[in-house]
């Protein structure tokens, strides 16, 4: 069992160490980030695709698509070939072809439209349903339930849902692939709900789950329980041999093309990105939109979440013109603006746009307009798009491990939420940052960063606790919050902090909440004065704590600016106030020098708190935890009214700034209506050691810029911007 449980965790600790950071401040180490890509797959910057629907074949118009396709300068596309529906003249018993295909073959005959205007074409299948004469011919193939039924397709009837684990997947799809790949000789094959529909309990899952543990297959979602964690294991194991095996199969036949899983993502995601990062040539972002109270940040952070473990490797952000919701109006239209933001937002976090079109025939055309404007820029400014670092100096670490381990069912609101706040309030503080993989903590992949924050990573290995140590002593500086190292990497809860020595506090055996009515008082130093990390909070007094709080006790120096306000009544209206004999309330924060870093330990859920509440104060304090930690120049800084999503990068001879106004009363429950300019903005530009400016524009304006050079600093104004500009840096 050991062997599988280092494949999943796919984590190995480092065994030498290199210094973190070159000479000087700004200094940004060469690492995994800048390996070159090889093959087609780095090529492409528009992408399209249309899913053929089932009466497609002879009702629609191709020409109409190429035309289009032009237009927009598209590179490559992504057609439905086979898999639930077949749209070619397949051979392979049991594929299902098109009612309406006849001797037709609508896929190959676009594809080849495609290759003939030099795109790349993949194609597309799914692997999650079939249809009845499969069920007759191979029951053992279909899904099934904890109570031993097969599951029947919950939108079509005539549809029954696959096992992913078993045959289903290992022989029949795995020929699908290879007649597609045989027949058309395609750049690769993209397959949608490959993973499964849930748990399965057929036969072959079964058999298989016992022969790898000995154990029955789980019949809780704990992960605490023996079986469950097993079976997390194994359901991992099972899929990556998937993967490698139509990925063989494909290059037996095409060395040049490959399998590209519908997969990854953030710490929610069920696959491990590390190895999903080492296994993908590319990777597709398959977040089509926002619905609910989901920000517009949210596509920026796909980007940031997948590129912890891709690299330079490219990264295409799929998005919908369509409404996305629960209900799946897949034929609905999006206000204009709503698609403008998420595509502006993925762009200016390196997401390579691609539209996704359900149905070929075109019900409502407002969209396409639309996307041809913003593709249409995209391929204006393709040389500054075409990014090879990013300069931000703070990475904000998330844990696939803690969610799954530590969080289990309530993952979203223990290990998620979190990081959501901590997010939030790095956009409203303008900070440039990405996103940190947990499973890659080591030299190659961290020491671009100044300052890591750590949003209650609870489940920490001993290995990865020692890489972080190793970080600070080099001169490293953290931020974490809340249960952060309390439990190893299965989320069993330890005696002790992991990371106590660099916290400066022990675990004093419990953990309060939810507290009602608590609050964090500011204190003064012995000269008098506010620490840093209490900015523009001096005349509060005290703000509110968090709801949760792990108890602590502090040891070895360090400061603590705030103190626990323990929780009081909050009603009756005479009874709200603090009591003058209850204990003194713990630190409410921990800062200190640790070798040649700095650390900020917060014992609160605030970040949590902050995402529930958005309270501003809570918002300074993270913000300033992240300053102080950092303390050093920012590679860009932004001043003026509004809130902007901001990212920094270099290109082969150049540098950007991309500035996404989200500055709208609908930023938290979409779709935008409009979009509301935001007055001028002042920038400042870090320049690359080396470096010597040519000329400065503005590319979404289309305008030269004037401004002032002191000292490799940039300094310039944007007089305004509406939705997105991006500031383009030419060097000599």
């Amino acid at each position: 069992m050991a062997s599988s449980r280092r494949t999943f965790l796919g984590y190995t600790a480092a065994t030498t160490a290199a210094a973190l950071f070159g000479p000087g401040v700004g200094a940004w180490a060469e690492s995994f980030r800048d390996a070159p890509q090889a093959g087609w797959y780095g090529k492409p910057m528009r992408w399209a695709q249309i899913g053929f629907a089932e009466d497609d074949p002879g009702n629609y118009d191709p020409q109409f698509w190429l035309d289009y396709f032009k237009r927009l300068h598209i590179e490559a596309v992504t057609l439905n070939a086979g898999g639930a529906v077949a749209f070619y003249p397949t051979q392979v018993p049991f594929h299902y072809r098109s009612k309406w295909l006849g001797n037709m073959d609508t896929f190959g005959d676009l594809q080849k439209s495609c290759r003939a205007l030099g795109m790349v074409v993949v194609a597309r299948t799914d692997a999650h349903a079939c249809h009845q004469d499969v069920y007759d011919a191979h029951p053992d193939w279909i899904m099934v339930d904890a109570n031993g039924n097969k599951v029947r397709h919950p939108s079509d009837k005539d549809f029954w849902l696959t096992c992913a684990l078993g045959p289903y997947n290992f022989e029949f799809m795995t020929a699908i692939h290879e007649e597609i790949m045989t027949k058309y000789m395609v750049d690769g094959i993209f397959t949608n709900r490959w993973a499964g529909s849930g748990m399965c309990y057929c036969e072959h899952c079964q058999k298989n789950f016992r022969d790898f543990s000995g154990m029955d297959l789980p019949r809780t979602h704990n992960p605490q329980d023996p079986a469950r964690r097993q079976y997390i294991i194994w359901r991992q194991q099972r899929l990556f041999e998937l993967w490698r095996l139509w990925n063989s199969k494909i290059q037996h036949i095409n060395p040049n093309a490959s399998y590209i899983a519908n997969a990854g993502g953030g710490a929610l995601s069920e696959l491990d990105m590390k190895t999903v990062g080492e296994l993908a040539p590319t990777l597709f972002a398959d977040r089509q939109g926002r619905a609910g109270l989901m920000p517009p940040w949210a596509n920026g952070k796909n980007g940031k979440e997948y590129r912890a473990t891709m690299g330079r490797k490219a990264i295409v952000g799929i998005f919908s013109m369509g409404l996305e919701d629960k209900y799946r109006w897949k034929d609905s239209v999006q206000s204009d603006d709503e698609i403008r933001l998420w595509v502006a937002d993925g762009i200016a976090h390196d997401l390579r746009p691609w539209f996704t079109k359900f149905d070929c025939k075109v019900i409502d055309s407002r969209w396409m307009p639309v996307v041809e404007d913003i593709y249409k820029w995209h391929a204006t400014n393709a040389t500054y798009l075409r990014n090879e670092h990013s300069l931000a100096r703070v990475g904000l670490v998330y844990s696939q491990q803690t969610a799954t381990y530590y969080g289990g069912d309530d993952a979203r609101a223990k290990v998620e939420d979190p990081s959501l706040g901590f997010y939030q309030a790095l956009v409203e503080a303008r900070i440039p940052f990405e996103m940190v993989h947990d499973h890659l903590l080591d030299p190659d992949h961290i020491s671009q960063f100044r300052t890591l924050i750590l949003p209650n990573i609870a489940a920490l290995s001993t290995a990865q606790c020692g890489q972080l140590e190793d970080y600070v002593e080099r001169g490293g500086s953290l931020v974490a919050t809340y249960e952060t190292s309390l439990y190893n990497e299965w989320g069993v809860r330890q005696q002790n902090f992991g990371l106590a020595s660099i916290f400066g506090v022990n675990y004093a055996g419990k953990v309060e909440g939810p507290m009602l009515n608590s609050y964090l008082s500011l204190n003064k130093d012995t000269s008098g004065q506010y620490h840093p990390l209490l900015k523009d909070l001096e005349n509060a007094g005290r703000i509110i704590n968090g709801v949760n709080q792990v108890a602590v006790t502090p040891i070895g120096d360090g400061a603590f600016p705030l103190q626990v306000v323990p929780t009081y009544p909050d009603l009756p209206m005479e009874e709200v106030f603090p009591r003058k004999d209850a204990p003194l309330g713990q630190p409410g924060v921990i800062v200190r020098h640790v070798g040649k870093g700095r650390v900020v330990y917060l014992p609160g859920d605030i970040d949590r708190t902050f995402w529930e509440t958005l309270n501003f104060d809570q918002a300074r304090l993270l913000r300033n935890a992240v300053l102080w930690a950092t303390d050093e120049p920012a590679p860009l800084t932004v001043a003026g009214k509004g809130v902007l999503d901001v990212s920094v990068w270099t290109q082969k001879n150049s540098m950007t700034a991309h500035l996404v106004n989200l500055t709208n009363p609908m930023m938290m429950k979409g779709p935008i209506r409009e979009i509301i300019p935001i007055t001028a903005q002042q920038v400042k530009l870090q320049i690359p050691a080396g470096r010597r400016v040519k000329q400065v524009q503005l590319l979404v304006a289309g305008t030269k810029i004037h401004y002032t050079n002191e000292e490799g600093v940039l300094h310039l104004e944007v007089p305004s911007i509406a939705l997105h500009e991006v500031v383009a840096v030419d060097f000599v």
